[in-house]
């Protein structure tokens, strides 16, 4: 059984501004809209869910990440555990049981030796395309608990934070305040996987 807890988030630094603008100013200032958890807690929670999505499927979310990047083309294990934001020997078990499965296909590059390439098996696409959209459905079937309106909102809010975390690779957006804390290796957004 499932409990679901109801906690309050702090104001937006743009929320927190106009409600202090508005009583300076010695207008009246509206209620804050209640808001389910911390930005964080929220995107931890929503995380979990993906993890029950994906047990339909057999992967956990660090071989969901990998098979994903890999969608896109080959890498080098050093890449993928920089990318991934984890220890290099983290990454060679997670390969290693994705290798194991006949998911993920590991070969020497031609040109130096040294360097081992990873691709996706057809097998690895398939389960990857059956992956998402288990995903997929699961995310829809919870925001399908909201009015019409706001489901299309949540659903579109994961689209924007997407585009925000490919953005973000790029580095500070031009004209911004370069003192802002940035996501040091942001995921790739879904179609386009991490």
């Amino acid at each position: 059984m499932m409990v679901e807890v109801s906690v309050t988030s702090p104001l937006s630094a743009d929320a927190a501004s106009r409600g202090k603008a508005g009583s300076r100013a010695g207008s009246k200032t509206t209620a804050t809209p209640h808001v389910l958890g911390t930005y964080g807690r929220v995107a931890a929670w929503l995380s979990k869910r993906v993890e029950v999505a994906l047990a339909q499927v057999e992967l956990t979310l660090p071989q969901y990440r990998v098979l994903g990047i890999l969608a896109e083309g080959s890498a080098a294990a050093s890449g993928l555990a920089d990318r991934l934001a984890v220890r290099r020997p983290s990454i060679t078990a997670l390969i290693d049981g994705l290798v194991a499965r006949g998911l993920v296909d590991r070969r020497q590059e031609d040109t130096d030796r040294r360097r081992v390439e990873l691709r996706l098996t057809p097998e690895g696409a398939g389960i990857l395309a059956r992956a998402d959209v288990a995903v997929d459905e699961y995310l829809i079937a919870i925001a399908g608990h909201l009015p019409d309106k706001e489901e299309a909102m949540a659903l579109r809010s994961l689209e924007l934070w997407a585009r925000a975390m490919v953005e973000s690779r790029k580095g500070p957006r031009q004209g911004t305040d370069d003192t802002k804390p940035t996501a040091p290796d942001a995921p790739t957004p879904p179609g386009a996987h991490a």
